[in-house]
């Protein structure tokens, strides 16, 4: 596929979109329009996914997208609603940077990913190098909003928007199979219910999930 058929500029518009969606997760400061934005970035990668295996032939990635969409769309959304919910977390996601210094590093990392991933995959397919370089820019951009915020539930989406680039990665790479995605999937979720588990216990122990309060209390276990 090349620019101006339509399997090229649906793939680029549904991983642009995912890219797009990082951004607005790294706007928000209400973490309802996050966990919503969230819900919505793995709505596009379910349709990314689905569009992808079309395009490419491969059955296997119909699975990712059912996957995608019930996990990311659907389930992990309403259980982080349902969290803060439970915990009263309806209030402003505190952040160590301010909105203008984190959109600007994140069109910063937006171009350092073009810079590595087109010279290091010079004659690959065009749809793949800018598919990867759309990958990585939404796994920058994740790891961005983990160091940039303070409550540990963003954190988390934070990591889940880090693994959806790793997933936009696999399904825009011919032949990638499928176990490799899915493992991925696991390994990432795993870590998210470890994540959860951990904020219980901070919001316990402290009656905060903000991970800053944490300093203050260095040292009071020895």
């Amino acid at each position: 596929m090349s620019f101006g058929q339509l399997g090229y500029d649906v793939a680029h518009l549904l991983g642009g979109g995912v890219l797009l969606l990082s951004f607005v997760l790294l706007y928000q400061r209400r973490i309802g329009a996050v966990i919503n934005a969230f819900a919505t970035q793995g709505t596009l990668l379910a349709l990314a996914a689905a569009w992808q295996a079309h395009a490419q032939g491969a059955p296997g990635l119909y699975l990712t997208a059912v996957l995608a969409f019930a996990a990311k769309g659907v389930l992990i959304p309403l259980a982080l609603h349902a969290i803060v919910r439970r915990l009263n977390l309806h209030r402003s996601v505190e952040t160590a940077l301010g909105v203008g210094l984190s959109m600007t590093a994140g069109v910063a990392l937006v171009g350092l990913s073009i810079l590595v991933v087109l010279p290091a995959t010079e004659g690959a397919r065009a749809l793949a190098r800018e598919d990867v370089a759309l990958a990585l820019s939404v796994v920058l951009l994740g790891m961005l909003m983990m160091i940039t915020r303070r409550n540990a539930i963003s954190q988390v989406i934070g990591l889940l928007s880090l693994e959806n680039g790793l997933i936009l990665a696999a399904i825009g790479v011919a032949g990638m199979p499928l176990v490799v995605e899915l493992s991925t999937a696991a390994l990432v979720l795993m870590v998210a219910v470890v994540a959860g588990v951990f904020a219980f216990q901070i919001r316990e122990r402290f009656d905060t999930l903000d991970t800053g309060s944490l300093e203050e209390h260095r040292g009071e276990g020895r």
